[in-house]
């Protein structure tokens, strides 16, 4: 695995523009990085990562099938009692997901070490299925890389026919598309989920999350008052939860993407789970709830996550390491759980994150973030990738 320097393409921003990248730079920061791009050999990519994966995953499963049966867990995942028949009934009727995204400290040598499972609402998916595919073509075809090189990449492939298959489980319904408003990157992401939808032939709409409203009967409608049968929604189901209509929530006849037994794998409670149930396994980290770090005497350093904690948000180093880096955001009130620490592999002054995705059980492909600093968070930048 190395990171190796290359020129831009010419006036790429433009074609960025023209396909609708427009938060290749947020807030006059760099996210989108060509100047550089990350090198696997095919043995890493298929033992290193997509294995592990789909491994992963499996054992990702096994916790949710845990949790659903058992009030005390449900407790510990903080997931409001209210809900709990609403989440339970979702993975007890098979209810379809779409995507998720683990992410891996990962060198390209050793085993690949879980962080956490975006399981509900990961993005950076249009730049991994599209637009670093695009990147690798144009430098194969004007010469600049070899024409052997080759990307872990058929998530676009794999997303549409999701798509084809989510539908014929629920046919003749309009997959309705939500982000919040003043979110370009979150808008862009469900642009592009919507766009591999009606590839697969759904027929779709958009709405904002502000815009939903309620009809006199608690169904959920778009501002053209038609009710919502089918929902994409990039909004965090802990928020869902904690919103005024979620008492309709379980009362609607709405098939939701991603369902809400996702609730349970994008909880960071999730990870001390993994560890009780498949202790000492090598692609996962000891990890301890709060009132279980005597089980963590003999570590001399932890990560501090919060339960609820996105993009990199609270994150704090306890131990050996405290001190050595700390991230903001407004997380925390719910708990926390703590991971040994295992810092991300440097390339130069570069601390370089995997994330690896899949489609339903599949693994589909990988991003690849990076950071001056320990912590990924929503401005790291993203670089593309090849397998060589």
């Amino acid at each position: 695995m190395f990171r190796l320097p290359i020129m831009e393409r010419a006036q790429w921003q433009q074609r960025a523009k023209e396909f609708g990248f427009e938060f290749h730079t947020m807030y006059g920061e760099k996210y989108w990085d060509e100047t550089a791009y990350y090198q696997f050999t095919l043995e890493q990519i298929e033992k290193g990562i997509e294995g592990p994966t789909e491994d992963v995953h499996q054992m990702c499963l096994a916790v949710v099938e845990k949790v659903i049966h058992d009030d005390e867990l449900m407790r510990r995942f903080c997931l409001p009692e209210g809900q709990w028949d609403f989440i339970r009934q979702s993975w007890l009727n098979g209810d379809p997901s779409l995507y998720s995204r683990l992410d891996f400290a990962y060198s390209g040598v050793g085993d690949a070490k879980l962080y956490e499972n975006n399981a509900d609402t990961p993005t950076s998916i249009y730049e991994t299925g599209f637009w670093q595919w695009l990147w690798l073509q144009d430098n194969v075809d004007s010469g600049v890389l070899s024409s052997h090189s080759d990307q872990f990449n058929s998530l676009q492939e794999k997303l549409v026919n999701r798509f084809k298959e989510i539908s014929i489980l629920t046919p003749n319904r309009t997959l309705h598309f939500a982000c919040c408003k003043g979110t370009p990157e979150d808008r862009g992401t469900v642009q592009y989920l919507e766009d591999c939808a009606k590839e697969a032939g759904l027929k779709t709409a958009f709405v904002y999350m502000e815009d939903i409203g309620r009809d006199v009967s608690g169904s959920f409608t778009d501002l053209s008052d038609h009710i919502i049968t089918s929902m994409f929604k990039l909004y965090p189901w802990e928020f869902m939860f904690q919103e005024e209509f979620s008492t309709d929530l379980g009362n609607n006849n709405i098939r939701w993407v991603e369902p809400p037994w996702k609730s349970i794998l994008s909880n960071k409670a999730l990870l001390p789970m993994l560890w009780k149930l498949f202790p000492n396994h090598p692609n996962l980290l000891p990890a301890f709830f709060e009132d279980e770090l005597h089980l963590a005497s003999d570590i001399d350093s932890l990560v501090k996550k919060p339960i609820f904690s996105r993009e990199g948000a609270n994150i704090s180093f306890t131990g050996k390491q405290k001190g050595m880096a700390i991230s903001d955001g407004p997380y925390g009130e719910e708990g926390f759980i703590y991971q040994k620490t295992h810092l991300l592999p440097r390339f130069g002054d570069n601390y370089t994150l995997i994330g690896s995705w899949l489609v339903d059980n599949q693994a589909a492909g990988i991003s690849v973030r990076e950071d001056s600093g320990p912590i990924t968070q929503d401005m790291s930048r993203y670089l593309p990738h090849i397998i060589l």
